[in-house]
């Protein structure tokens, strides 16, 4: 249980982190009221709930990402579940 806690934060603070550094950087040049929907219609949400929608988007995004580099730099014995013939298994 330690180590599924200690994976979900290596993806869930740098994944947060990015989203931060996106947020500001995104909204630096682009006015949410000036944004339009895909039909040219205006988007009905508020300055606030727009930022907050686009936040929860680049975490999500960044999540994807981080999580699947701890993926690929996993081991194949890490990921079955399995320690490598000989070696003892030690507790988590």
């Amino acid at each position: 249980m330690r180590r599924l806690a200690q994976r979900a934060a290596a993806v869930a603070w740098p994944s947060f982190l990015a989203a931060g550094m996106l947020e500001m950087l995104v909204f630096a040049f682009v006015d949410p009221a000036a944004l339009r929907g895909l039909g040219g219609s205006e988007l009905r949400l508020s300055d606030n709930a727009f930022y907050s929608c686009a936040f929860f988007a680049f975490w999500a995004v960044t999540a994807v990402g981080c999580l699947l580099t701890l993926v690929l730099t996993c081991g194949t014995e890490e990921l079955n579940g399995t320690a490598p013939s000989g070696a003892r298994s030690r507790p988590q």
